[in-house]
């Protein structure tokens, strides 16, 4: 049987659907093409634009539970209710990438441990990644640098444990990611296998942290995030930050998205429990 040119193309179109459809999302649900945004303030492709960029897009303009925000701790609500937020990670294989935007650091098939649980439900470690200086502010201020710990649900919903870092003495983990991070950074398409990490130097326990309810802050700024941010700030070098910043590639100097209105949000405080 002889399929004509029209029928090849259509054909060629049908396939090529196909395999878009069945591509697997990014660990995390961020887009990770870098040259599809930016964060030049005043770029085409810059904070302000991304509503407009996509469809799928339309949540970072119209969303009204949008990540970052600045907490203040005169307007949070106290809890002892919520409990120590604890991670369960186990040693698992890894990959670096250079997404431009920020230096992600992706667990294959997820963290071999449960991750964390919140309420009643587990969330995995997929991917954990850099920003700077820090998107979250306190009161105001701003950190040098936020690590978010990306974690999904079964059900495709994601908790973003992330944690804050002053200028000052080495971060350990990073310390031993500085072999991978000096091989990839300041390339385009670096990736770089990693190989087995064992996450004993990222794993935690938080007795104080805020809580709330927000989103990605990266497109697609889907709005399906509970995010928890540990309240002890941590500690990390310039130098140490100067290697992840390099990964932008625009001329923003920085990959921290400005911050959102928190509008009728409730921002928790969960802290230690009274004796």
């Amino acid at each position: 049987m002889k399929i004509s040119s029209t029928g090849c193309v259509f054909l060629l179109i049908i396939v090529t659907i196909s395999i878009v459809l069945s591509a697997p999302p990014p660990p995390g649900g961020e887009v990770e093409d870098e040259t599809e945004f930016s964060y030049e303030t005043l770029g085409k492709k810059g904070p302000a634009k991304r509503g407009t960029l996509k469809e799928d897009w339309k949540m970072c303009g119209t969303g009204k539970m949008q990540s970052p925000i600045d907490i203040r701790d005169k307007n949070v609500v106290v809890t002892y209710k919520l409990g120590s937020l604890r991670s369960h990670y186990l040693p698992s294989n890894t990959t670096m990438k250079n997404r431009g935007h920020d230096i992600m650091l992706k667990f294959k098939g997820g963290n071999q441990g449960f991750g964390i649980i919140i309420g009643n439900t587990k969330y995995k470690l997929q991917q954990l990644h850099w920003h700077s200086p820090s998107e979250h502010t306190i009161n105001g201020k701003r950190f040098a640098l936020e690590a978010h710990l990306v974690h999904e649900s079964k059900n495709g919903k994601y908790a973003v444990v992330a944690f804050l870092y002053n200028v000052g003495a080495p971060d350990a983990f990073l310390l031993s990611l500085d072999r991978h991070l000096k091989r990839i950074t300041d390339t385009h398409e670096g990736e770089a296998n990693v190989g087995s990490i064992d996450p004993k130097k990222i794993s935690f326990e938080s007795k104080q942290y805020y809580r709330y309810s927000g989103s990605l802050t990266a497109p697609p700024c889907s709005e399906n995030v509970l995010w928890s941010i540990s309240r002890q700030i941590r500690t990390v070098t310039s130098q140490q930050v100067k290697l992840l910043r390099v990964a932008v590639h625009d001329a923003s100097n920085t990959n921290a998205r400005p911050l959102q209105p928190i509008n009728k949000r409730v921002v928790y405080l969960q802290t230690k429990m009274k004796k």
